[in-house]
């Protein structure tokens, strides 16, 4: 009896293909890309600077939004670039290697992110209900540790997803239909189970980002119920101001990505590019828009921004 030997080859070469059905639109795709990435940088950078710089500003709020201004320049360095040589030279190769270095570090972000709306969130819940304590409670060592926890958090959840898509044989195919890659969008091309893949990954989902929402939530209901109760309503309505720039930029994290997890689950007849093109804007919108939000509703940095802008040299 004959024994035939099978080899199955894993791929450790794949090609990102950017946004399949629209490949003749990626000249004009590619102009919000890197509009988008410009405005970015330069916006998240020049409030990073800002808030170095003057030191009226160097209180825990200002330090989260620098932290989340940097984790912003991130994201998109990790994103766009490798997109727009998509778009542009019509060039995706990636090595697996890199492809997983490269959701790593999206992923990681994005966990970050969310830990540090919560910390901003924890931030306004000391400032409205404990406002002669404020400064003891968020010292500059509990920032430093809160901090450590955040980032520690991202690493940690993270982390094991790198051995769980190494130890895939990725046979079915290294055409991969998007402009970056993510973890179940590459570990899908494995031709052995991924559900630890997915189970890992919808683990990860609820200990991080919906704890985060929840606990979001619960202190945003007390803030509310702390501010309801002050007899003042002009001291009521600075109250509610001092949160407004948070709660648009917490708004605009969160929303797109459970857009994009409904329309992904249940949206099956919807265009794939459609479903790209949607899962691209989740990383698009929050680096554009945090710094503009926080420019436009925060009266310091705003006071600032006018100074640095405006006031001519006597």
């Amino acid at each position: 009896m004959a024994i035939t030997n099978i080899t199955v080859i894993s791929h450790t070469y794949f090609y990102l293909l950017g946004i399949p059905g629209l490949e003749d639109q990626h000249i004009w795709i590619s102009i919000p890309f890197f509009t988008s990435y410009i405005i970015a940088l330069l916006g998240n950078i020049f409030l990073i600077f800002i808030v170095v710089t003057d030191h009226s500003l160097h209180e825990p709020m200002y330090i989260f939004l620098c932290m989340l201004a940097i984790l912003d320049i991130g994201l998109s360095s990790i994103t766009i670039p490798k997109a727009l040589t998509i778009f542009w030279l019509n060039y995706g190769g990636i090595s697996l290697d890199g492809c997983i270095t490269q959701l790593f570090f999206i992923h990681f972000t994005f966990i970050a992110e969310s830990g540090i709306l919560l910390l901003m969130a924890f931030d306004r819940y000391i400032a409205i209900c404990y406002p002669l304590r404020y400064t003891m409670i968020l010292n500059s060592s509990v920032i430093i540790k809160l901090s450590i926890v955040v980032y520690m958090r991202s690493i940690v959840t993270i982390f094991p997803m790198i051995f769980l898509l190494k130890r895939l044989t990725f046979c079915k195919n290294n055409l991969l239909p998007h402009t970056f890659c993510e973890h179940i969008g590459l570990a899908k091309y494995a031709c052995v189970s991924i559900h630890v893949n997915i189970w890992y990954g919808l683990f990860v989902l609820l200990m991080t980002v919906v704890l985060d929402i929840i606990l979001i939530v619960a202190s945003y209901c007390m803030i509310l119920y702390a501010i309801f109760r002050i007899p003042s309503q002009d001291a009521r309505h600075k109250a509610l101001h001092t949160c407004g720039s948070h709660i648009c930029v917490i708004l605009l994290f969160y929303i797109p990505g459970v857009f994009t997890s409904v329309v992904q689950r249940f949206g099956k007849q919807i265009p794939p590019h459609i479903h790209i093109l949607i899962a691209n804007v989740c990383l698009l919108v929050p680096p554009v828009m945090n710094p503009i939000i926080y420019g436009i509703k925060t009266k310091q940095i705003r006071n600032r921004v006018y100074l640095l802008l405006f006031q001519r040299q006597s």
